[in-house]
């Protein structure tokens, strides 16, 4: 995303257990909202960076309308369990991005999105998980919408870009403001 908005950056991959970090954060008491703020934070000061360099870390969970997390299924059986789960019903998608500078949160936003998910057949899950499975192994909640993944969806309230992994707009503003990006 950062690449599509004309945004250098480097990629560095974050030095942090994010499961355990998870149960930690579940177990202690944090809502999926915050955890995934507090996983963002966590990932963006793990990162050893330059003085003066930002950055940035982001991560997203899912909640069930009962408030459970969902994960990153481990097998087509839990992905197709988990979509029978999220079926004809409502679920939140929180994703958040954290800015750190000079090994301090400095930044933060997190983008709720509501996604109803329609009623589907059995045929059409088992045509789903035959052609979307080995894309959607690495999805919470077992889908993609950038691709048939969208026709599991009747509606969807909220930014794209926080369905695809963070809230790109209220980033690129903070960067605006900062004047590291044109205005």
């Amino acid at each position: 995303m950062l690449e599509a908005a004309g945004v250098p950056f480097e990629t560095v991959e974050a030095e942090l257990d994010e499961e355990a970090a998870k149960a930690g954060l579940w177990g202690a008491g944090f809502d999926a909202r915050g955890v995934a703020e507090e996983l963002a934070q966590l990932k963006a000061l793990s990162v050893s960076a330059g003085e003066g360099d930002l950055v940035l870390g982001s991560d997203q969970t899912l909640e069930r309308g009962d408030g459970t997390l969902l994960g990153k299924p481990a097998s087509r059986e839990e992905a197709r369990g988990q979509l029978i789960s999220l079926s004809g019903g409502t679920h939140r998608l929180h994703s958040a991005a954290v800015l750190a500078e000079n090994g301090e949160a400095i930044w933060w936003q997190c983008e709720t999105v509501v996604l109803t998910m329609r009623s589907f057949s059995d045929a059409f899950l088992e045509d789903y998980l035959d052609r979307e499975f080995e894309q959607i192994r690495w999805s919470v909640g077992g889908y993609r919408i950038e691709g048939p993944g969208a026709q599991l969806f009747d509606r969807i309230e909220g930014s794209h870009f926080a369905i695809l992994g963070m809230p790109l707009l209220p980033v690129l503003g903070y960067l605006r403001e900062r004047g590291m990006l044109k205005s």
